[in-house]
Order: C-alpha cells, then sequence, then structure tokens
C-alpha cells in the first residue's frame, strides 16, 4: 500500500494523551525496571492497520518492537500482530494507547474490506472511496486505514479535486451545464471534473456538457440503474459514483445497478476490530 506519513508529533501526542504524567500503578508498585514482553494477536478476522505507528508508540518508549502484521495484512483469529520488548514501564505505558490506535484503525480497514469484498463480488471493477469525514485530528491515520482495508479517498482535501456542488452553482444561476464545465476546463484545464447532482436530469445535462465524474448524491440502486441505461450510448460516459448511504449492506446493490465508484464515510463508524494483548514479564526474567 501507498505511504502515508504520520508525523512524530501524532505519536508524541497519542503518549502524552494517556501518559502525560506517568504511570502511578506501575510506579506506585516498583516494577518498572523489570524485563517485559508484549504481544497483540487478531482475537476475530481482521484487516491490521497502525501496526507500524504501535510500534513506533513502544519505541519512542523505549522499547524494542516488531511488526508482524503490516498495515493491509489480512489476518485471522490467533494471528500475531506485533511484539515488543522492554521495561515493565516503557510497556505499560505504551500498552492502551498501542492498542486502542491498531483497534480502531484496524475497524476502519476491515469495514473499508468489507464494502470493497460486497461490492466486487458483483463486479470486480467498483472501487470503494472514503470520504474526508474522518474524526478530526485523525486524517492521515484514517487515510492509512482507507488505503489498508483497499479502498482509495475520494477527496482529501479542497485543493485535492475539483468537485462542484450545488452550493457552488447556487453563486451562479445564469451559468448553465455547459458553461459551467467550461469555466472549470479553462481554470483547471489538468484536472478532472466532478460534479455532484441530486437528481437524474442534472445529471444528464452534466454528462452531455462532458464532466469527467457525476457523484449521484443520494441515488437509490434503482435510479443508478435507469441513469446507467440512459447513458450507455454516450462516446465518453462520465464514472458514475455513488454516494450518500452506502454501507456493506447495500455496495452490492450499487455495484450491479452499475455504479463504478462507492464513495462512502461508513467505515468512520465502524466498531474496533478486536486486539488480543498479553503482557508479563519476559521469558528469561520470568524463568
Amino acid at each position: 500500500m501507498a505511504l502515508v506519513l504520520v508525523p512524530e508529533a501524532d505519536i508524541d501526542r497519542l503518549i502524552a494523551e494517556d501518559v502525560g504524567f506517568g504511570d502511578l500503578t506501575t510506579t506506585a508498585l516498583g516494577i518498572g525496571d523489570a524485563p517485559a514482553l508484549i504481544r497483540f494477536a487478531a482475537r476475530h478476522p481482521l484487516v491490521a492497520c497502525a501496526t507500524e505507528e504501535a510500534a513506533r508508540v513502544f519505541a519512542r518508549l523505549g522499547a524494542q518492537a516488531h511488526v508482524f502484521a503490516p498495515s493491509g495484512s489480512v489476518a485471522e483469529p490467533g494471528t500475531k500482530l506485533l511484539e515488543a520488548t522492554g521495561s515493565a514501564a516503557s510497556l505499560h505505558a505504551g500498552w492502551k494507547v498501542a492498542q486502542t490506535l491498531v483497534e480502531w484503525a484496524s475497524g476502519i480497514a476491515s469495514a473499508v474490506h468489507d464494502i470493497r469484498q460486497a461490492a466486487r463480488a458483483v463486479n470486480p471493477l467498483v472501487t470503494v472511496a472514503c470520504t474526508r469525514k474522518a474524526a478530526p485530528l485523525s486524517r492521515a491515520l484514517s487515510i492509512k486505514a482507507v488505503l489498508a482495508g483497499g479502498g482509495v479517498m475520494h477527496r482529501t482535501g479542497l485543493s485535492d479535486t475539483v468537485l462542484l456542488f450545488p452550493e457552488h452553482r447556487a453563486f451562479l444561476p445564469d451559468l448553465d451545464a455547459a458553461a459551467l464545465v467550461a469555466r472549470l476546463r479553462a481554470a483547471t484545464p489538468e484536472r478532472k471534473l466532478v460534479v455532484e447532482v441530486t437528481d437524474a436530469d442534472s445529471a444528464r445535462r452534466f454528462a452531455a456538457a462532458g464532466v469527467d465524474v457525476l457523484q449521484l448524491e443520494k441515488f437509490t440502486p434503482d435510479v443508478v440503474a435507469e441513469l446507467a441505461a440512459s447513458l450507455a450510448g454516450l462516446s465518453q460516459r462520465p464514472v458514475l459514483a455513488a454516494a450518500g448511504g452506502v454501507t456493506v449492506a447495500n455496495a452490492w446493490a450499487y455495484a450491479q445497478a452499475g455504479a463504478d465508484v462507492l464513495v462512502t464515510s461508513a467505515p468512520y463508524a465502524a466498531p474496533p476490530r478486536d486486539v488480543q494483548v498479553r503482557l508479563g514479564p519476559a521469558p528469561s526474567a520470568a524463568g
């Protein structure tokens, strides 16, 4: 999968949220210097994600970590994901930070994977694209999770793509579809043009004007199918991107209807995937 940079400052911020003022229990017990070992394993099937960042958490705390399941790996129950050795203080400090990170990111990655699998059972060429509606301040890790699950980003930010919304068109009521497309082509000749439409008539007008992608906002699968059939005769039919309410439950229906891309935010609300953690004395110390 593509490299996604998660800055060291983000790793420090994750640690500081949980360990900003030390680990009171480990300190009170006086066990901080004891050699220790921690292992992460999949409790249920999942697509692993952020194991690299979890390893960086432990490394930042002075431990040595090894990733067994890189982001994007499909892991069956019991699969070892990550292992780290170091002092009990360092491993206890990083334990919940790393576990929560892997569980959360793997939840997103697994949800993307499941939507993609459902859609591609009908059409192997369908693409699952996630919006930028991730939790605030989590975009880099969320993008990594989407890519790990086999999806792509629909849009990473306002400077990423030309996407014409009805809210833009409201400021130019005198320009028809052809004039709007001509203006955008002239201003951004190297960019593909994406237009969000909320009804089939608007979709056909912008298709005739030559847009590259039609974003079909809250179209039902039946309406997508009717639109796809009506545009089939175009020499250059725009890509049809179904958006709004796409989930694993209806992904197959949209794929069957003729959508080329499924635009979704659903994975960001997916439950975390459970990771089993075992933390204890290092074998040499326990022996």
